[in-house]
This record gives C-alpha cells, sequence and structure tokens, in this order.
C-alpha cells in the first residue's frame, strides 16, 4: 500500500500502548472491528449526530454500548464532539477527517453487501 506523504505522517501520534501487534488491520479492527463501531460511523455519515439518534437506528444500539463505542471513537480521533445545532445543552457528535476518510471503506462494504447478501438494500443515502 501507499504511504502517506510525509508531512501527513509526521502529524500522526504515537502507537497507544494497547496495541496487540503493529498490523495495520490488527489497529484498525482495534479501534472499530466490532458489531456496533462501524454502525455508529454509518449514521454519522447519513447525518445523525445526536446520541438520541444513533439509539433510534433499526439495529438497536443499547444505550450503555453507545455510550462506550462513542467514547471509544472520540479517544481515536475519529469524531469530535460539537455543540448542537438546537442549541440544546447535549453535545452532538461529527466525523474527524480521520472518520471521514473511512467513507470509502464504508461505502465499499455497503456495494459488496447490496450484491452478495440477499434482501439487502439501501436505508438512506449518502454513505
Amino acid at each position: 500500500m501507499p504511504k502517506a506523504p510525509a508531512s501527513k505522517r509526521a502529524l500522526k501520534a504515537p502507537p497507544p500502548p494497547s496495541r496487540r501487534s503493529p498490523c495495520p488491520v490488527a489497529c484498525a479492527l482495534d479501534l472499530f472491528g466490532d458489531r456496533w463501531t462501524l454502525l455508529v460511523i454509518r449514521d454519522l455519515m447519513l447525518g445523525r449526530s445526536r446520541f438520541k439518534d444513533f439509539v433510534s437506528s433499526p439495529e438497536g444500539i443499547p444505550t450503555n454500548i453507545l455510550s462506550d463505542r462513542l467514547e471509544r471513537l472520540l479517544e481515536g480521533g475519529i469524531v469530535c464532539q460539537i455543540p448542537a445545532t438546537d442549541g440544546g445543552k447535549r453535545m452532538a457528535y461529527e466525523l474527524t477527517e480521520k472518520g471521514e476518510a473511512l467513507r470509502p471503506i464504508l461505502k465499499s462494504m455497503r456495494d459488496w453487501g447490496l450484491s452478495w447478501e440477499a434482501g439487502t438494500k439501501v436505508l438512506l443515502q449518502p454513505v
């Protein structure tokens, strides 16, 4: 795989000490390789931004798991918190540049599912 330009590589933080190996696939899976995290990222790409929005997704993520996954995504630099657009006290979430870089991966997963898994359909656009 091609390496990122030197300017981008220099901005990377040192690896977390909890990594099980330096393999990039293993490191990515450590961050978002469970059954819920990519669905939260998908929802962010579909324009959802509030905790209540994620809870109302058709998969029915439990609130304790959602809280954990959002915290993991914050710590991993995939999402950031922003003030809610409605002016409420609660914060909203949005993808960072690092999170947006996952868009082609989710699009490929969506396209694979549509091609290979019977009964699948696009629920909302875009990914």
